[in-house]
């Protein structure tokens, strides 16, 4: 593993072959693409003329004031603080997305008017929909990791079926499934707790292996250990196993969740008023689709980026024995 105080850290943006290099590749890649009709080919109007008539000349013109002002760009970025790098990045690509919405002439009081009602019923839903998966999901992936682990065969025979099924299906299936084949054995299972059993199902079937790399990531001293100190297998799994191999399963069970809240609009197709089925249906009467679909991905992208946050402070917290 790297460290800071290990590696000394060159700047690459400020080696001319680099820059020389990214600069050939963005000239590239603009030159195929005719910008001469967008609002850049407008700004460019005293260099180019009038751009529906400029051809070949003001594509290249174009492409070759982007690739400067890119290459310029990460040169100067180049000069400040990491985090300052971070920042400037990520407010740059935020004003770019922006501006491409922008561009779909969306109707801003539209999206102000529902806005509330996405966040209250549709954010809410999608929220406590993902959080009961997650739940149901973590005590299947342990029940079905400790039986992959065991050396009983009948027990390690179900859940590897288990996780082989559920992993092989995709989600939609899967919930179609649920919500239609159980009534046919009598059991009926309204919308949203079909498609929490689904999500926990599939989820927990990928969260095993999760769960089963990290218990098996820690030696096997420690069982041996436990076992001449006269623990039982459950004060060893919650006291000694565990707490070791959780920084090894809190990284991929994080993204497991982001990924699950994003999955959780599969169950817009049971009628679920979770963010998407509110997105799709504010927004069908009016063919105003574009501006609530686009709300509707900020607003997961809002929730997985405080996802992420959280998932970062965990991390840290159970990786503080591992600083060094």
């Amino acid at each position: 593993m790297l460290y800071r105080d290990t590696i000394e850290s060159e700047i690459l943006v400020h080696k001319p072959w680099f820059v020389t290099s990214i600069f050939a590749v963005v000239l590239v890649v603009f030159l195929m693409f005719n910008l001469t009709g967008t609002t850049f080919g407008q700004l460019m109007r005293p260099v180019i003329g009038d751009p529906a008539q400029s051809g070949i000349y003001g594509r290249f013109a174009i492409a070759f004031v982007i690739a400067i002002i890119f290459c310029l760009n990460i040169v100067l970025i180049g000069f400040v603080s990491v985090k300052v790098q971070i920042g400037i990045v990520w407010a740059e690509l935020l004003l770019l997305f922006l501006a491409f919405f922008n561009s779909f002439n969306l109707s801003m009081p539209f999206i102000s008017e529902n806005l509330p009602y996405l966040i209250t019923q549709g954010a809410f839903t999608t929220i406590y929909i993902s959080a009961f998966s997650l739940v149901f999901a973590s005590v299947i992936a342990m029940i079905a990791a400790i039986a992959k682990l065991s050396n009983n065969g009948f027990a390690y025979a179900i859940a590897s079926f288990y996780t082989s099924f559920f992993r092989g299906l995709p989600l939609l299936v899967q919930i179609y499934l649920i919500y239609l084949g159980l009534p046919q054995l009598g059991i009926v299972i309204d919308a949203i707790p079909s498609g929490i059993l689904a999500l926990s199902l599939c989820v927990g079937a990928y969260m095993t292996e999760i769960f089963r790399a990290g218990i098996e990531s820690i030696d096997r001293g420690q069982w041996e250990a436990s076992r001449s100190m006269g623990l039982g297998f459950g004060l060893t799994m919650r006291r000694i196993i565990l707490p070791q191999a959780l920084p090894v399963i809190i990284p991929p069970m994080g993204n497991t969740f982001i990924s699950m809240l994003k999955d959780s609009s599969l169950v817009s197709v049971l009628g679920v008023w979770e963010l998407t089925f509110l997105a799709r249906t504010i927004g069908q009467p009016t063919f105003q689709h574009m501006e609530m679909l686009i709300t509707a991905a900020f607003i997961y992208w809002i929730m997985s980026i405080c996802l992420e946050l959280i998932q970062s402070r965990i991390e840290h917290h159970f990786a503080r024995s591992r600083v060094r």
